[in-house]
């Protein structure tokens, strides 16, 4: 059985919520996406399929496709920020066919939006940083992520090969965990929703729509020896932003890894104050970075309020930052992007280390 979290009086999570809602009411803003955010999706859309035109069809000098090669990473890892995760949480827009439809981008580009909002939306936004259920933190044997894992000799060197393993994170979730999930029918010990028949049209279509879109055109377009250079920088590029800006959020200095009493098989907190003890922001006054990353610098206003768009995590951090400071809860925050990088390797080292 699953754990559960306790139940507190008064509550944290009510008392957010009425505070949440009642600034809404009072700007008369809907909490879904604005004019911004769909002008960003219009760019980064427009962006994506130029770039992936002109290096497929247009054959650039080579030295401009690698850099069109490397922004076109770029380019993905954004689209995913931005599109589909607002998008699967179905905060991007409060028409639920536009939401269905940028989330799919994730499919698009070879994942599973399916398996997708099984892992990300139920499982690690309700047991964030607790071993054996929150799928972020299991990359065993590659990484120790928590005390309560095995630690290997490789372990203490973590914090320098991290680096060469995070750039693999969008070909191994694409190419190898989806297909995993997919037949095992379980994320770690936790079965998968069941899928119906589209679900399961859904799942082997865009897997065939990337293999030709992704694989075959562009080597039969530019060769093979192009195509692998080309999609390494691609996936590498893509896959670090990915890997290092969902572990900066969690994985670092000062955030918990919570453990159910084995007793009641009960957490000592509410599910509210879980989430920010287990949460970080970073460079929540970077404009670049929070317009880049869309808004998930700002990961524990995400993870209280999923279904809230991140163009308005700005305004209502304040709030909870002010009722983090009225409950005694820390509430982490590291000032520029380079702070929590180093946090996040130090956290790295320590878990390395023996016991």
């Amino acid at each position: 059985m699953t754990p559960k979290f306790a139940n507190t009086s008064p509550s944290f999570h009510v008392e957010l919520k009425k505070r949440i809602n009642q600034y809404f009411q009072q700007s008369g803003k809907e909490f879904t996406g604005n004019a911004k955010l769909y002008w960003k999706a219009v760019i980064l859309s427009v962006s994506f399929v130029s770039l992936y035109v002109h290096l497929v069809f247009f054959t650039p000098a080579a030295f401009i496709a690698l850099i069109e090669c490397f922004v076109f990473g770029c380019v993905g890892a954004a689209l995913c920020f931005n599109l589909m995760h607002d998008g699967a949480h179905g905060s991007f827009s409060k028409k639920k066919s536009v939401n269905y439809i940028v989330s799919h981008a994730w499919d698009v580009m070879g994942g599973s939006t399916f398996i997708w909002k099984m892992k990300h939306n139920i499982i690690h936004h309700s047991y964030t940083n607790v071993d054996g259920l929150d799928d972020d933190i299991d990359v065993k044997p590659w990484l120790r992520m928590s005390d309560s894992q095995k630690r290997f000799k490789m372990h203490r060197f973590q914090h320098l090969y991290f680096w060469f393993l995070y750039p693999m994170t969008y070909v191994f979730m694409i190419a190898v965990q989806d297909f995993l999930k997919y037949f095992r029918g379980r994320i770690g010990e936790i079965p998968m929703k069941k899928m119906n028949v589209i679900d399961h049209v859904e799942f082997w279509g865009y897997k065939v729509v990337f293999a030709c879109v992704f694989v075959a055109l562009p080597i039969y377009m530019v060769g093979l020896e192009s195509y692998i250079i080309g999609f390494l920088i691609y996936s590498f590029v893509f896959g670090f932003i990915l890997s290092i800006v969902f572990q900066l959020a969690h994985t670092v200095e000062h955030t918990a890894f919570p453990v159910p009493d084995t007793t009641t098989n009960k957490f000592e907190d509410e599910w509210a104050v879980h989430q920010v003890k287990t949460t970080a922001n970073f460079a929540t006054q970077n404009k670049f970075v929070s317009w880049f990353v869309g808004g998930l610098n700002f990961q524990i206003e995400h993870h209280l309020f999923p279904k809230i768009s991140h163009v308005h995590y700005p305004a209502i951090s304040k709030i909870i930052k002010q009722a983090c400071a009225e409950h005694g809860l820390q509430y982490v925050e590291f000032n520029r992007m380079h702070h929590a990088v180093a946090s996040h390797i130090s956290f790295l080292r320590e878990m390395g280390k023996a016991s």
